[in-house]
């Protein structure tokens, strides 16, 4: 964890909440703490540290909390199906994204959304600030003049999260696959019709699903197909729990629901043979 994390339970008096930690000191009392946080996790005991970005309100940093639950040790590779977002057409087939050894790759037509994420950053931001949907539209907004609101919080709190957890995969090599990738993105000249966006971005060759899959495939598993989120999900998941080598999970990742965000629904099956291996995979609980 980050050096300035601190752990404590959360506790609430009145218009402020606070980590406790277990000398009885008291930790983010004066900052913004996002009533998402509250609802679920009130009493109970959780990481915190501060974000850069500050809360539109009190112009201060935002906290981030996240439950203090144990991780898988590295090394590791979790594989993401993100639920679609109902609110936005653009989500109608819902998102993928790869975790190796604790960093979470996250690619999207969105140059700014082409990273390196913390796992805490990625399922646990708050609704607060720039992170936060607009309070005119519910949506992302951004202003020609004015606040932006990227709607964009913790994926946790947004969709519920199909995970792929695998041990026994060779993770250096993946990272440097990945890795790879985003340096491609990043070395790509902008599309000057649209300076914000990957201009090598394809639905069909280059997007969230098939940038991992073709690393996927590099590691050796060339069976791992799928040109959309749920459709790699799930080939994903038959493919390896075939190799005896590895050890693999499957399971949900439920949806934290706050008045942010409605609940999410998965989206649909592209090749047909993915709905009969979905029925064939056992989800354990979480």
């Amino acid at each position: 964890m980050n050096p300035t994390t601190v752990t404590g339970r959360l506790v609430t008096e009145g218009q402020r909440s606070y980590l406790l930690d277990e000398q009885g000191n008291r930790h983010f009392e004066d900052y913004p703490i996002w009533d998402g946080y509250i609802r679920h996790w009130a009493g109970k005991r959780v990481h915190g540290r501060l974000l850069p970005q500050k809360d539109y309100t009190e112009q201060k940093e935002m906290v981030i909390l996240w439950p203090a639950e144990p991780r898988p040790e590295p090394p590791f590779v979790e594989l993401y199906y993100n639920e679609r977002l109902v609110k936005y057409m653009a989500s109608r087939l819902g998102h993928n994204a790869i975790n190796v050894d604790g960093g979470i790759y996250n690619f999207s037509h969105k140059l700014n959304e082409n990273e390196i994420m913390t796992e805490e950053e990625y399922f646990y931001r708050p609704a607060l600030g720039e992170f936060a949907p607009s309070p005119r539209t519910g949506m992302f907004e951004v202003p020609a003049e004015g606040l932006p609101y990227y709607d964009k919080f913790g994926r946790s709190f947004m969709r519920a999260i199909h995970v792929l957890e695998v041990k026994g995969l060779d993770t250096e090599t993946l990272k440097q696959y990945l890795n790879a990738e985003l340096q491609i993105i990043h070395a790509t000249p902008p599309d000057p019709r649209r300076p914000a966006h990957y201009a090598d971005f394809s639905i069909w060759t280059r997007s969230c699903s098939t940038i991992i899959r073709d690393c996927l495939q590099r590691l050796g598993y060339p069976k791992i197909k799928g040109i959309f989120p749920r459709d790699l999900f799930v080939s994903a998941a038959w493919v390896l729990q075939q190799d005896s080598r590895l050890r693999v999970r499957v399971y949900l990742r439920p949806q934290l629901l706050v008045p942010e965000a409605p609940p999410s629904v998965p989206g649909p099956f592209v090749n047909p043979a993915n709905l009969f291996r979905q029925r064939q995979l056992n989800y354990d609980r979480p």
